[in-house]
């Protein structure tokens, strides 16, 4: 097998089957397709031999969906992980906090890493800013995450497409370069 040796890296953050209970998220998400987006993007890695990354939340609170032992903490079938790609698993919201992501990528010579999945206004969010910090050449596909409503310190309630627009506007440029899914396969043959 082919060094990946200095090769992007896509970083996909809890795609887990726990975020399709809407209501247990506070209510309809947006971006219904984030998913096959997800899966247009792997797919084109695995082509390419470049590395991936799969991240699993697991929640210190068992009664949530994305506890260790409940199927919600399970990767979604769409994205299922090769037996050659590795699985991450954090319990707080940035991928780099409390794993080896960074000595991975570092030890990879990697320097550019793509970001997609759940949710965007959190963990994605999160690792990014991270990502930006760290000095990885950062991007982030807008259409290969999505997020849910939220509600606001007055108890107003924010529409989850809102949430993922602040949320993009607060990356782009700053932390990463944000682009839709045809435009990082296109950047990344």
């Amino acid at each position: 097998m082919a060094s990946k040796k200095g090769l992007p890296a896509l970083i996909l953050v809890d795609i887990q089957k726990g975020f399709i209970d809407e209501a247990y998220w506070g209510g309809k998400r947006n971006n219904p397709g984030a998913e096959q987006n997800a899966k247009l993007l792997l797919d084109h890695w695995r082509l390419r031999g470049f590395p991936v990354y799969h991240i699993q939340h697991c929640s210190s609170n068992p009664d949530s969906l994305l506890a260790i032992g409940n199927p919600g903490n399970e990767i979604q079938d769409i994205v299922k992980p090769r037996a050659d790609e590795p699985v991450i698993t954090k319990s707080v919201n940035s991928a780099f906090i409390g794993t080896d992501l960074k000595d991975r990528l570092d030890n990879a010579g990697t320097d550019t890493v793509v970001i997609i999945g759940l949710t965007t206004d959190h963990c994605v969010s999160t690792t990014t800013r991270m990502a930006g910090n760290f000095g990885y050449n950062t991007y982030l596909a807008t259409d290969a995450v999505a997020t849910f409503p939220k509600k606001g310190v007055n108890n107003e309630i924010y529409d989850a497409e809102l949430m993922h627009q602040t949320a993009l506007a607060s990356l782009n440029e700053e932390f990463a370069t944000v682009l839709n899914t045809a435009d990082i396969i296109s950047l990344f043959k």
